[in-house]
């Protein structure tokens, strides 16, 4: 592997055919996803219809699940190899037991609720139900990554076909995000559907995948701190961009797969990868992050049905309910940290 880095002038990384030993955890990637599920909270706790100051706020929270998939292929550059089963086993057994509960949930909430068996097996997999489409997007995006690292594994230049495949990827995502919802309008899908198909826009997400997976392979956090001022600069006009893209309906407005979302987004995946922040306290959130995702949402819809928070106002209404929801589930990763068998914790995503 050493001549072949020689020949292709590219950092060594592991041979992905060898095995290595599981790294330990990096506080620093823990407090980038302790970050990101407190803001995955934030957006989830905003009052809707948003208000222009609401969607603002809505805006600058957005890149919490490019952080995600940033952060995972960052980690399998480090590594060199996507263990394929092991991460779908630990995406799956967690989501599987939230989605009985929120199927429960929703059930109860709803009578006229369709329990035909296909459509339960649709939503299942599809993560249809409540805001569970972010494990479709990482299963997805992990399975495309497998391929990804498979195709490069078959080349005597391994390395320069995996930062040509991942670039390409960038490219082809981004394409994607841009015709998606135009192809499908033109096919006479409904707003609804639309809306549903672009949270799972695989390609488009998996970009941000790719980009974490480019910075692990060039070994770039040593050297972006140098450019963190240009970083933030850069990072203010797209989030500026993407927020006036959205807030008077200019061209390709969404909030999920757009060009203006991706420059904020990954613009801000590498700022905050330059600081380098280790807050022991975030970290253990961000170790816990996936447990915090799956319950929390129940302390929001909880809070958002039977609690009269809208006579308040959306501002309380939203602070409130983001505060209950955050303790609620953080208290709820301790107790099980605590009391349930280290099984059971992985089963629960914590």
């Amino acid at each position: 592997m050493t001549s072949l880095a020689a020949q292709d002038s590219l950092p060594s990384i592991p041979d992905p055919h060898v095995r290595t030993g599981a790294a330990s955890r990096d506080t620093a990637i823990d407090s980038m996803r302790g970050l990101a599920i407190l803001m995955v909270i934030g957006i989830h706790s905003l009052q809707h219809p948003l208000s222009a100051g609401e969607l603002a706020i809505d805006s600058v929270l957005r890149p919490c699940v490019p952080i995600f998939l940033f952060v995972s292929g960052y980690l399998t550059a480090l590594s060199g190899k996507v263990p394929l089963m092991k991460r779908l086993k630990a995406a799956v057994i967690p989501y599987a037991i939230a989605f009985a509960a929120a199927y429960i949930y929703m059930a109860l909430h709803n009578p006229a609720m369709d329990h035909r068996p296909t459509t339960t097996l649709a939503r299942l997999v599809l993560a249809y139900v409540f805001v569970y489409y972010y494990v479709f997007v990482y299963i997805g995006c992990t399975i495309v990554l497998w391929l990804v690292f498979t195709a490069a594994s078959r080349s005597p230049k391994f390395q320069t076909r995996l930062v040509v495949l991942l670039l390409l990827a960038i490219l082809f995502g981004l394409i994607v995000g841009s015709y998606l919802d135009p192809l499908l309008s033109r096919l006479g899908f409904t707003e609804s559907m639309i809306e549903e198909v672009r949270m799972r826009d695989v390609p488009f997400w998996f970009a941000f995948m790719a980009l974490g997976t480019l910075a692990g392979l060039f070994a770039i956090k040593s050297a972006l701190p140098d450019a963190r001022a240009l970083l933030a600069a850069a990072a203010i006009v797209t989030y500026g961009i993407y927020a006036g893209v959205r807030l008077f309906q200019l061209g390709d407005a969404d909030y999920y797969d757009s060009i203006a979302f991706f420059g904020y987004a990954a613009l801000f995946c590498l700022l905050l990868f330059s600081f380098d922040v280790e807050s022991p306290f975030v970290a253990s959130l961000g170790s816990g992050s996936y447990f915090i995702y799956l319950w929390h949402i129940f302390f929001v819809m909880l809070m958002r049905d039977h609690a009269p928070l809208r006579e308040l106002g959306p501002a309380a209404a939203s602070l409130i309910t983001f505060a209950v929801a955050a303790a609620g589930s953080i208290i709820a990763l301790l107790i099980v940290r605590e009391f349930v068998p280290r099984r059971v914790c992985r089963w629960l995503g914590a």
